[in-house]
């Protein structure tokens, strides 16, 4: 195409707020469609990475943070920013994973092996609590 590109389309970022287990698959589904109406689309493995994110900041938000949350989704022509805001000021803390069955101490872990930038900054607004920020390649 002699070095012609298409034009990148950026949606509206996507919002998703939870309170209950049954938020982490309306988050997961938004994480779908919101990377599905990227153009040019991520490609799958890209968007399962991105969905699996979204899956373990949400789910370390309501078992950790306080037990709300908002999800936001936003891209740029090279990335997708997954942010995950709770009420718990703490940050994550890494914790062996349980290798008994027991669950947990993988996600952490993960978030920080998958993310190509990975920061936390205090808020949103002027109560406790955080924002973590994971930019994921497109």
């Amino acid at each position: 195409m002699n070095g012609t590109r298409i034009t990148d389309v950026m949606p509206e970022p996507g919002v998703v707020r939870g309170d209950s287990p049954a938020g982490i698959h309306e988050a997961r589904d938004t994480a779908r469609a919101f990377t599905g109406s990227l153009t040019p689309a991520p490609g799958s493995g890209a968007v399962d990475t991105i969905v699996l994110v979204v899956s373990e900041l949400v789910t370390n938000a309501l078992r950790h943070g306080g037990g709300r949350y908002t999800l936001e989704l936003s891209a740029a022509p090279d990335s997708v920013t997954v942010a995950v805001s709770d009420t718990n000021p703490a940050p994550p803390r890494e914790r062996a994973p349980d290798l008994e069955g027991g669950g947990g101490g993988f996600g952490w872990h993960m978030v920080r092996r998958l993310a190509g930038w990975l920061t936390i900054t205090p808020g949103p607004g002027p109560g406790p609590g955080k924002t973590i920020y994971a930019v994921l390649p497109r």
